[in-house]
């Protein structure tokens, strides 16, 4: 029964649809209803949108992983009227993506990033991230910020910042020499990166004791191609934002996160802060934590000159000079 009033049902609108095609009067009617009840639904959207979150609370890391966005972000949390979205990977999600674009693609409006047509999708972008930010973290409420981890999203910080200019940037870097030199450690038999990988990305990740070389020229690569869009990104962002060097946190980690904070515009009181630097200090890492293929090896600015060899060094220096020139002006390398 409910089958056949259905099937009347819709054998009636395609009736009234075909009538409206034959008629200028009814199709006219038929388009203002349509866009009217269109209207009505990216209303009752927009609506949604403006009780979620707002852009403004929104604070991204940008770098490189091993560059102490962990540590960063767990003193932020510590922080009264804070909240973490660790890692969404959104930034690679669509920052992957358009790089990879061929540019033919990327000239052609029917492409769904295609340049024509930017204005629409750096919109969606906007709405993805702020939907996206919603749904994990319900619990944020008016008034609080809520810090992005996102430095393995670097590749994409110059969309995100593109379509959330509200939104504040940290852009924390670390000397890439000391950077790989980690990663090399982590990603060899025994390290935490090993074991925490399946089988099958393990054995890919064999390649840091088999071709330790090669494996440090392949990070390297990737630091720049994350850090160099981060920049991009900062240099372009007119908002809030603050340059962190690792090694300066490490040096003065009150002193910098205090810059941090004014930089930021957000209220930030001494003493709290101090709570949330101590708590999170190397010191206060259990010993058992700390030490060679563990998470927590060194925070020794410089330890790359014991841990690559000169000719792994110079393979980093090499690929990520204009880094180096930009952040470490007058640094050691291996040439002098």
């Amino acid at each position: 029964m409910f089958e056949t009033v259905a099937e009347r049902a819709r054998g009636a609108w395609v009736k009234v649809r075909r009538a409206a095609k034959r008629s200028p009067v009814l199709t006219d009617a038929y388009r203002r209803g349509v866009a009217f009840y269109h209207g009505l639904r990216v209303r009752g959207v927009m609506n949604r949108r403006a009780g979620g979150v707002d852009p403004e609370s929104l604070v991204w890391i940008f770098g490189s992983g091993r560059s102490g966005s962990t540590w960063l972000r767990r003193m932020m949390g510590e922080m009264q009227g804070h909240r973490v979205w660790e890692e969404p990977m959104v930034g690679a999600l669509f920052g992957e993506f358009y790089a990879r674009a061929p540019g033919e693609n990327l000239r052609s409006a029917d492409y769904v990033m295609g340049e024509p047509i930017r204005r629409g999708w750096i919109q969606s972008v906007r709405n993805f991230v702020l939907d996206g930010a919603r749904y994990s973290n319900p619990g944020l409420k008016p008034g609080e910020y809520l810090v992005v981890k996102e430095p393995n999203g670097s590749v994409g910080a110059p969309l995100l910042m593109e379509a959330l200019p509200e939104a504040r940037m940290v852009l924390l870097v670390r000397d890439p020499r000391d950077v790989v030199a980690s990663v090399l450690d982590a990603a060899k038999k025994g390290g935490w990166l090993y074991d925490g990988r399946d089988d099958v990305a393990g054995k890919r990740r064999e390649a840091a004791d088999r071709k330790p070389t090669a494996f440090v020229r392949a990070r390297a690569n990737a630091y720049r191609r994350g850090v160099e869009n981060a920049w991009r990104a900062y240099d372009a962002h007119r908002g809030r934002k603050v340059l962190i060097r690792y090694e300066d946190l490490r040096a003065d980690t009150p002193g910098t996160m205090k810059r941090l904070y004014s930089a930021l515009g957000i209220p930030a009181d001494e003493h709290e802060l101090r709570r949330a630097v101590e708590k999170h200090s190397w010191e206060n890492v259990p010993a058992e934590d700390k030490g060679e293929g563990k998470s927590h090896r060194k925070a020794t600015p410089g330890g790359w000159k014991d841990d690559l060899t000169p000719a792994q060094a110079r393979v980093v220096e090499k690929i990520t000079a204009p880094l180096l020139e930009r952040f470490y002006p007058g640094r050691d390398s291996t040439d002098t």
